[in-house]
């Protein structure tokens, strides 16, 4: 295990201890949560985006540690998370071109997490969480495991219990939906 995953483990034990006694489906308390404990090991930003009404763009819903654009459109890696249900690791977004959002430009890799809404039928995606970092490669399965048993503590219902494989993301990359 790396430094990086062994500093991420402890973080995420941390997030999932003090989840346990915290508002369940409360996106500012999920956020402040981890914020406290993933700012440290390298997360440069975390928030939630929520559908938007019209089903065409996303609204930020709750976020740390600095604003972020929105409303967004779903051709970046949080529209890719919600309309395919799969959770996205990006290790450079310089790689996506036309299809990344850029909020911050320092922002270099992101993972984003696709949760499932209660009252939307068919299990459509409602929110995402979205993390970046300022570092390439900054995230790997063990976080998009780790963030979706935190979002099950925390009452949320992720989808896309399965990562983009790489060659799904160049496919993505190549070919937007």
């Amino acid at each position: 295990m790396s430094f990086r995953d062994s500093v991420r483990s402890f973080a995420y034990r941390q997030i999932t201890e003090r989840l346990r006694n915290a508002p369940r489906g409360d996106p500012e308390a999920f956020v402040n949560i981890a914020w406290t404990a993933l700012a440290p090991t390298g997360v440069s930003w975390i928030g939630f985006y929520r559908m938007a009404s019209d089903r065409h763009s996303m609204v930020l819903e709750q976020c740390r540690d600095r604003p972020a654009c929105s409303p967004i459109g779903l051709h970046g890696v949080c529209g890719q998370a919600a309309r395919t249900g799969r959770t996205m690791i990006v290790g450079d977004v310089a790689d996506l071109g036309d299809d990344y959002v850029a909020c911050d430009p320092r922002d270099r890799s992101e993972i984003v997490i696709p949760i499932h809404a209660d009252l939307l039928p068919g299990g459509q995606i409602g929110r995402v969480l979205d993390l970046d970092s300022f570092e390439t490669n900054s995230f790997s399965d063990l976080d998009g495991r780790r963030l979706r048993e935190a979002l099950r503590i925390a009452g949320f219902a992720p989808a896309g219990d399965r990562p983009e494989a790489p060659e799904e993301r160049e496919e993505m990359k190549n070919h937007p939906r």
